[in-house]
């Protein structure tokens, strides 16, 4: 069993509150500002996710040249290694891996969730088997909030029961009633100052049981709320149908999360439903297999047809990759195995999906988000039926 001290914080000095301000709204679309000890976010906003407090292949200054203000770790991970007392040591996170902007904590229940065949749920927690070296753990609600304390992270979450997909009304009713419980649980820990603690809500596909959890986790007075439980397997219209019936109604003033999502076309279809935060691993793992997301279309970059192919990229972005280097190139370097392929690969992609969300905040500034999203939609589905691709 992992055990570790319970330490006063390192960070109990530092004290700025979190505040989220809408600054506008267009349709359901909501143009708003976060602001965190470390740092301010504009919303809506994509999280590159650095699971293991690195996102993969990319320094901070990089991350920061591509427009990320704000990256997504994982209590899971982090608690197995290096683990929360060489955190607390090291000053948290932040300091440890030199990432100067705002960090938001997965919990772990989804980590959780993906271990199924070794581990236990029940309601005190979760006694699960670690993946590195199969040593028992336990994992319960207070100390998901005391190892993000020693994480410094400047958003946590509550740990939650993710049911897996298809599930049974009844079992995904006893995730739901289970996460309402942790919820409360967490939300009577201590938190550092200035630390902001959303609230997951749980209910599968089922408007009735998305309903139910929202009232729950919503009477509990969170800093912000996310929408847990999708992308794990449901079809996309059932998922996008529980975030249109589930958003509107979480509270107006409190940052809305949309977690685990998502492709291109998913995030501004969210956005439109008036999501805020949003996370995946798709643009880094799809740049470590060769897939690039461009305005003309995705590349599959080892594709024999680039091998002679003097242009960039995306002739419309900005990127270090696209500025400096030749679609031919980088197929050399991918065909090669060269570690600068995939350097240069997440640089592109991670940079495509920040300009994505600049625009998308424009067009919401400007009033004129619901032509971007068509404008969006209509141009990726001309694409994807054989319409001009890269």
């Amino acid at each position: 069993m992992f055990l570790f001290a319970f330490c006063p914080s390192p960070f109990a000095g530092r004290i700025m509150a979190f505040r989220f301000e809408i600054l506008k709204v267009d349709g359901a679309a909501r143009l708003g500002k976060m602001t965190t000890p470390h740092g301010r976010v504009d919303t809506p906003a994509f999280m590159p996710v650095g699971t293991q407090g690195t996102v993969k292949s990319m320094t901070p200054a990089e991350l920061e040249k591509a427009g990320a203000q704000i990256i997504l770790s994982n209590t899971y991970h982090l608690f197995l290694r290096p683990g929360p007392d060489l955190m607390r040591k090291f000053g948290g996170l932040h300091r440890f891996m030199d990432w100067k902007g705002p960090i938001l904590t997965d919990s772990g229940g989804f980590q959780v969730y993906s271990l199924a065949a070794i581990r236990k749920v029940r309601d005190e927690g979760v006694t699960f088997r670690s993946h590195l070296d199969g040593s028992s753990h336990f994992l319960s609600p207070e100390i998901a909030i005391e190892v993000q304390r020693a994480l410094g992270s400047d958003i946590m979450m509550c740990l939650d029961e993710c049911p897996p997909y298809p599930a049974e009304y009844k079992e995904v009713e006893r995730a739901l009633v289970r996460t309402a419980r942790w919820a409360k649980r967490s939300r009577q820990c201590e938190v550092n100052p200035g630390q902001a603690l959303f609230g997951i809500i749980q209910g599968g596909i089922y408007p009735e049981l998305r309903k139910k959890g929202v009232e729950t986790i919503v009477s509990l007075g969170f800093d912000g709320y996310a929408l847990g439980g999708l992308s794990v397997g449901e079809p996309k219209p059932a998922m996008m149908e529980t975030v249109a019936c589930s958003a509107p109604l979480l509270p107006s003033g409190s940052p809305r999360y949309l977690m685990g999502v998502g492709t291109p076309e998913d995030i501004v279809e969210a956005i439109s439903y008036g999501m805020d935060l949003f996370d995946c691993v798709i643009p880094t793992r799809s740049a470590r297999h060769g897939l690039l997301f461009t305005n003309e279309g995705n590349v599959v970059i080892k594709n024999a047809r680039f091998r002679d192919d003097d242009s960039p990229l995306d002739r419309l972005c900005d990127c270090y990759a696209c500025r400096n280097f030749s679609r031919a190139y980088l197929r050399h370097l991918f065909i090669a195995r060269e570690i600068l392929a995939i350097i240069l690969n997440t640089i592109h992609n991670l940079r495509f999906y920040m300009s994505l969300m600049e625009r998308a905040r424009q067009a919401i500034g400007e009033g004129a988000y619901g032509d971007f999203r068509r404008t969006f939609k209509d141009s990726r589905s001309q694409l994807s039926q054989g319409g001009k691709k890269a």
